[in-house]
Parts: C-alpha cells; sequence; structure tokens
C-alpha cells in the first residue's frame, strides 16, 4: 500500500508500515510541529516589528539591515594591551575586539563623529580634517588668491584686535603684548579681496552725510552741533563740540539690526570720542564701543571696550566690524574666549554718541566694505616697507626648533614678502595702475637677492637649487607652503606689471620652478607630507605636516598645475590627496 512520504524523516526508523504509531509518537510529532509553527510565528512577528520600525526609511537602510547577520554573542570586557606599552579597556564579542574610538583618535590622529540620518545613526570617520580645493579654471593673479574668500582672519584667536589706527590685524602669534605681522596683514587683504569678488554687492544704510541724508541727533544744552563745510575736504562735515562731562554728548536713537560694518570719515580732538552702543536682543545686556584719540589697539574695562585711533588729530575713514571689536574686547581681559562669542542676530545698534570736539562725514553701516578693508592692507604695505632693503621686518623674535639658530626681530620671510606683492599687484590692477603699489611690490623682490645667511631669504640646496625661505634659519629649514606662497606672490607680479618691469621677478620665479620641480618628492613621507626638511638639514626625524598644512600643499599644488603644464605637479597632488583617505605608499 502506498503511504504519503514522511517528511519528519525523525519517525522513519520508529513506525511500521501496518501499525499506527504509539500515543508518545503522536505527542512528540504535535510537539515539534507546535515549536516549528511558534518558531516561525516569532520569527514573522520579528520581521513585521522590523518592517514597523524600518519601513519608513529609504530602502536602502532596510535592505542594509536585512543582510546583516546578527552576531548574538554577549559582549564581555576585555583588556587591550598596546604594544607592551600600557592597557586600555576593550570589548570583545564573539571574535571581533572592540577598541574605544576615542584610543584610535589619539593614538592614529583619525577622526569622527556620531550622525544622524532619516532616522538612523551612524558613524562617520575620516582620516583628515581639511578640505581640497580643486580650481575650476586657471589661476588669475587679478581674481580670487587661492580659496582666501573662505578666510576670516580677523576672528582668529591669535588676532589681538583689527587695528582702528591702521585698519590692519594685530598678531599675537608670537608675542602675547601684540605686533604686526605681514604675513597676517596680507592675509586679511587678500580675503577681503577675493570675498570682495564672491560675495553680493555690500547692502548699505547711510545715517549721515552731511548732505542729503539728515539724522535726527538729540543735542544736550551745552553741546553744540552745525553742519558746515570743511576747506580741506571740499564738502559739508558735521562739527560737534560738548562739555568735558562723560555724561553729556551729542546722541543719535538707533534701533539697526541688520548691518554691522561701519564707515566713517573722522577727525577728533585731543580727549574726545565716538561711541556705538550695542545691546543683546536676548539678555538686554548693554556694551560701549568708544573709538577715541589714542595709540593704543585695544584695551576694555567691564561693558567698555576701547578702540585707540591714533593721536593725530587730522581727518582719517576708519571701516570697523562692529561685532568683531565688541568680541575682540569682551575677549580681552579673559582667556576664556568661547564665553564671549555672540552671534550677529541677537545683537543690535541703539545708539551713536559724540563726546569731546571733533567732525563727521560720510557714517554708514553696510553688510560688508571687503575693498576697503583691501586697501587698507595694501597701504600698510606701502607705508611701512623698508626703502633700502625692501622689506617688511617681523619684530619679535622666532625660535622654529631646536637645532636651528633663532630669528632675531627684524628678520625677512620669503612668504611675507610673497604674500606682500600678492596684495600690492592686485592694488596696482584694481586702482587702475596706481604707481606707488607697483614700486612697492617691486621693491619687495630685494630680500629674494640675499643669502639667508646675510639677512635675506634666500637659501640653496645641495649647493644646487635656489630656496625662498619663508625662516631663514641657519641651518636652512626648506618650508614647503612658504616657498609656493613665495612664487605665487612673484607669478603675480609677473602678470600685472607693464612690460619689461618684471624681468627680475620672471627670473626669480624661474629658479623657484626649478627648484621645486627637483625637491618636490624629497616632503613626501608616505602616508603624509613633511612641513620643511629639518630631517635632512638637521639629521633629525621629519617634521610631519598637520592636515591643514598637508592640504595646504596639496591646494598649493593643484593651482600651481593650473598655471605650468607640470604632470609632476598633479600627480603628487593625486597622491597626496590619498593620504588624506588613509592611502599608504607601497612597501617591499
Amino acid at each position: 500500500m502506498n503511504r504519503p512520504a514522511n517528511t519528519s524523516g525523525y519517525f522513519e526508523s520508529h513506525t511500521s508500515e501496518n501499525k499506527e504509531p504509539p500515543l508518545l509518537l503522536i505527542m512528540m510529532r504535535l510537539n515539534i510541529k507546535v515549536a516549528l509553527i511558534c518558531l516561525l510565528s516569532i520569527s514573522t512577528l520579528t520581521i513585521l516589528v522590523l518592517y514597523s520600525v524600518c519601513g519608513n526609511t529609504e530602502n536602502k537602510n532596510w535592505n542594509r539591515l536585512s543582510s546583516k547577520s546578527f552576531d548574538l554573542s554577549i559582549p564581555e570586557e576585555i583588556d587591550c594591551d598596546i604594544n607592551g606599552e600600557y592597557v586600555i579597556a576593550c570589548r570583545k564579542e564573539g571574535d571581533e575586539v572592540y577598541l574605544p574610538f576615542s584610543f584610535l583618535h589619539k593614538y592614529f590622529e583619525i577622526y569622527g563623529k556620531l550622525a544622524t540620518y532619516d532616522g538612523l545613526e551612524r558613524f562617520e570617520w575620516s582620516h583628515s580634517y581639511s578640505r581640497v580645493y580643486h580650481p575650476k579654471s586657471k589661476y588669475d593673479p587679478r581674481g580670487v588668491f587661492m580659496y582666501f574668500e573662505n578666510y576670516n582672519v580677523e576672528v582668529r584667536d591669535r588676532v589681538k584686535c583689527v587695528s582702528a589706527i591702521e585698519g590692519v590685524p594685530v598678531s599675537t602669534q608670537w608675542e602675547s603684548q601684540g605686533y604686526y605681522y605681514p604675513t597676517q596683514i596680507a592675509q586679511f587683504g587678500l580675503s577681503h579681496y577675493s570675498k570682495n569678488l564672491t560675495e553680493p554687492e555690500p547692502r548699505r544704510k547711510t545715517i549721515e552725510d552731511c548732505d542729503k541724508e539728515f539724522a535726527k541727533w538729540s543735542v544736550s544744552p551745552t553741546a553744540k552741533l552745525e553742519n558746515a563745510y570743511d576747506k580741506k575736504l571740499a564738502t559739508n562735515v558735521l562739527k560737534f563740540k560738548t562739555s568735558d562731562s562723560y555724561l553729556d554728548g551729542v546722541h543719535l536713537k538707533l534701533d539697526h539690526v541688520l548691518y554691522f560694518v561701519m564707515s566713517v570719515d573722522i577727525m577728533l580732538s585731543s580727549n574726545s570720542s565716538f561711541t556705538v552702543t550695542l545691546q543683546n536682543r536676548e539678555t538686554k545686556n548693554i556694551y560701549y564701543l568708544h573709538y577715541i584719540t589714542s595709540d593704543i589697539w585695544i584695551t576694555s574695562q567691564d561693558n567698555n571696550v576701547y578702540h585707540g585711533i591714533g593721536s593725530s588729530q587730522e581727518w582719517k575713514k576708519i571701516t570697523r566690524d562692529l561685532i568683531v571689536d565688541l568680541q575682540k574686547g569682551l575677549s580681552f581681559l579673559d582667556k576664556d574666549k568661547s564665553k564671549h562669542k555672540i552671534p550677529r542676530s541677537k545683537i543690535k545698534i541703539i545708539d551713536i554718541t559724540l563726546r569731546g570736539t571733533g567732525a563727521i562725514d560720510n557714517l554708514t553701516l553696510s553688510s560688508s566694505e571687503h575693498i576697503q578693508q583691501f586697501y587698507n592692507a595694501a597701504e600698510w604695505f606701502v607705508q611701512h616697507q623698508d626703502p633700502e632693503t625692501g622689506g617688511w621686518a617681523i619684530p619679535v623674535k622666532r625660535k622654529l626648533a631646536s637645532g636651528f639658530h633663532d630669528l632675531q626681530p627684524g628678520w625677512y620671510s620669503a612668504m611675507s614678502q610673497g604674500h606682500a606683492i600678492s596684495v600690492l599687484s592686485r592694488a596696482y590692477h584694481h586702482s587702475g595702475g596706481d604707481i606707488r603699489y607697483l614700486t612697492a611690490a617691486l621693491r619687495g623682490l630685494k630680500p629674494f637677492r640675499v643669502p639667508s645667511t646675510k639677512g635675506g631669504v634666500r637659501a640653496t640646496f645641495m649647493n644646487t637649487y635656489h630656496w625662498y625661505e619663508e625662516y631663514p634659519t641657519t641651518p636652512a629649514s626648506f618650508v614647503l607652503n612658504g616657498f609656493i606662497y613665495s612664487l605665487l606672490g612673484l607669478y603675480d607680479l609677473i602678470s600685472i606689471s607693464p612690460p619689461g618691469q618684471a624681468e627680475e621677478a620672471e627670473l626669480l620665479y624661474n629658479q623657484g620652478m626649478l627648484s621645486l620641480r627637483n625637491m618636490l618628492t624629497l616632503f613626501d613621507m608616505g602616508s603624509v607630507t613633511s612641513y620643511d626638511l629639518r630631517h635632512f638639514t638637521l639629521g633629525i626625524a621629519p617634521n610631519l605636516a598637520r592636515w591643514d598644512y598637508h592640504v595646504t600643499h596639496v591646494n598649493q599644488l593643484l593651482l600651481l598645475a593650473t598655471i605650468e603644464n607640470e604632470q609632476l605637479f598633479k600627480a603628487t597632488a593625486e597622491r597626496w590627496i590619498g593620504y588624506m583617505s588613509g592611502k599608504r605608499a607601497d612597501h617591499n
């Protein structure tokens, strides 16, 4: 007699063809079937729950979840011995061992963060924290300088303030009292020049122009205010005079929240001031920005911030970012600068006060004044160049590293010279040919002729290749990024100079490019770049470039590749980009 195939398999050897199975076996069959049904039901329920949780996410997330094999191993805490040097707490799950990312971050200098997308959390890992900028076209010395439109030099912690006397940053990088650092001033100028080309036209509100716009000033009985003609400026100006009382003054009430870059033509006598009152719209705290006749850069007391505009009682134009001036003042006496960062959206201008004796004209508030800030930098280089050496000296001591002789105050930097020439070249172009800028740029070539051992910036590698030193140390240091910046300055001058006036710049540029082609690979460490060549000149371990310097090397090479048809630059840049995502040079 034919019977259905036995699907259980288990009972085949225990049943008879002619006998019904015993009751015990029937019960066992039923129990297993029930168990199978229950297991199937639990599996179905699990799938439904997972679908209900993840069904509203993108298909790729569900596919990723459903394709995983789940390790049900119970995690346990274990110790991890790191190279026999120290022990850290780790976790073991099955055959896998997991180390804390905080340890990996410090040990390998890698970076990571938790992020949430479409309701799902994931961990994002990266080997570097910097960004590569791929040029969209050939570099134009009349246009944006590299990617400096992204720079905000004045808000850096190592900037004490933007001087109201000169209109340029005051550095604290190597001296806490503050000093004018040509490299920083040039970067300030180049960033504002670049922003002027990439950002929308500034939006301005005229507060007082003594001609068409007459503001509603409030004058106390002991003060005097008049609209009068100034022979020197050949225009009407607003003249004021108040008593010596600090409470006395000429006031203009405002309720302004849009633009915080102030520009004004101003002339103050001694013991006079121009005060802008700001208010935090949330906390209602009041802050006072005082622009005074003084040679101090900045000082503050409580909610009063003082910026000196100089002691000379002559007309001058000042352009001030009021928010930057406020932040620098509030952090002046407090090392924890983060406490005083107030968003622009939280601030409003509520008053302008004139005290003492003086005059103003062309008072405006705007969204930006980039081109004026650029010219502040260009003028600084014209006014502060040494006419004999052609250089812009760094007035503070610099100790690069053990093994190098210290640079004493008054040293020159090829990077400063090159950056300054880039600023002056653009000023010559933008001004329509103001010869002062071209003359200063051409004079700035002088330090390139002088060996670094004799006060210039030129070093020679292996008695063959000329190198322009960012830090003209003894022995030579051969810093890569500063050298390339100096080459860009030379190229800028060659490009904007009238025919026949930049032969020396062209010679210096060609010598530098020859050196770069032959020395570039010396900076390749196989997984990152070297900041300089101290491992060669001092015979010590390489000074590896941190990622922001590494990516500067990459960006500089990508830019040079648009100027020079040089495959070496392109190939090297691409290899160095690979290092930023964890790639390494081949090993044997």
